[in-house]
């Protein structure tokens, strides 16, 4: 059992990026937030899946080169193998919950130039 405030945690970069509640054993569990126009690059995870749920905002993200706009209270499954990339082109910050299973310590492929 783990109980784990937000308000303890930080986002990785002051006022952004993944905010992680949990890194392990079995997954992760993060709340993401990024401001307008910032991004991260585009990449795959070889054996995790990911799942982003919006809880504020608007996002575009990417999946294979498909266009997803999703707002507060969609979800989008991403599996194995499938390039994405995420990007907040909106006035207003966003804020999503972020899964990650089954938790590998480094799973992420980042593909340069794919956006």
């Amino acid at each position: 059992m783990k109980i784990v405030d937000e308000k303890d945690r930080d986002y990785r970069f002051g006022d952004s990026g993944p905010k992680y509640l949990m890194k392990g054993p079995r997954s992760n569990f993060a709340v993401v937030r990024f401001n307008p126009g910032q991004d991260f690059p585009a990449h795959y995870h070889e054996v995790m899946e990911e799942n982003f749920y919006i809880l504020e905002g608007k996002i575009d993200i990417y999946v294979d080169k498909a266009k997803y706009t999703l707002s507060k209270g969609q979800f989008i499954h991403i599996e194995p193998g499938e390039v994405h990339y995420v990007k907040n082109a909106y006035d207003e910050p966003i804020v999503m919950v972020s899964t990650l299973a089954p938790y590998q310590e480094v799973d992420k492929v980042e593909v340069p130039d794919a956006y």
